[in-house]
């Protein structure tokens, strides 16, 4: 499965804003514009950027909407991703500027932050439905962690996020539990 580099840099951006909602540990990781800066610097986005508390709150406020596209399947993904475009009045254009060849913008580069994330997101989220790969939109199979993940491994065998240390920590506790039952 390969997506296009901005359908994958999209998906990567509504991974990392929606892994900043509170999870098993209770931590909410964008609660600053400083947290939102750094947000920023990892996930560019062109057009106009107020960083400020109003802001903060416009982007806090979309991780919900974003987190839905991981608790349904592809059906039920095409009704929230519509609603996504409508709301955010998404104009597909394609466009060139800096370093970047011919990509489609979908809003005005004055749209709020929050609308440009929220509607990039689902322009991606489009791409994933039309390409029948919705099976690879996951949340990670850890015990203690229900962070999102795409699955870009070749086979789509994935069960890990990477936010943290889930697949080698759930692979010391089914060695841990295999070595008890053997002493047992």
């Amino acid at each position: 499965m390969v997506f296009i580099h901005d359908t994958q840099q999209a998906l990567m951006a509504a991974v990392h804003l929606v892994n900043t909602l509170p999870g098993y540990d209770g931590e909410d990781r964008l609660q600053t514009t400083a947290e939102l800066d750094e947000y920023l610097v990892v996930n560019p986005y062109t057009g106009l950027l107020r960083r400020d508390a109003a802001e903060l709150a416009a982007v806090r406020g979309i991780r919900n909407r974003l987190r839905a596209l991981w608790a349904v399947d592809r059906e039920g993904a095409v009704p929230l991703v519509n609603e996504m475009l409508r709301d955010g009045h998404a104009l597909p254009q394609l466009v060139i500027h800096d370093a970047y060849d011919w990509h489609i913008h979908a809003t005005t580069d004055d749209s709020p932050l929050a609308t440009r994330i929220l509607v990039e997101a689902a322009m991606a989220f489009v791409d994933v439905i039309r390409a029948d790969e919705y099976d690879r939109i996951r949340v990670c199979d850890a015990d203690d962690c229900d962070a999102v993940y795409v699955d870009y491994s070749k086979n789509g065998s994935k069960r890990y996020c990477d936010t943290g240390n889930c697949g080698n920590r759930m692979n010391v506790n089914a060695y841990r539990r295999r070595k008890a039952r053997e002493t047992a």
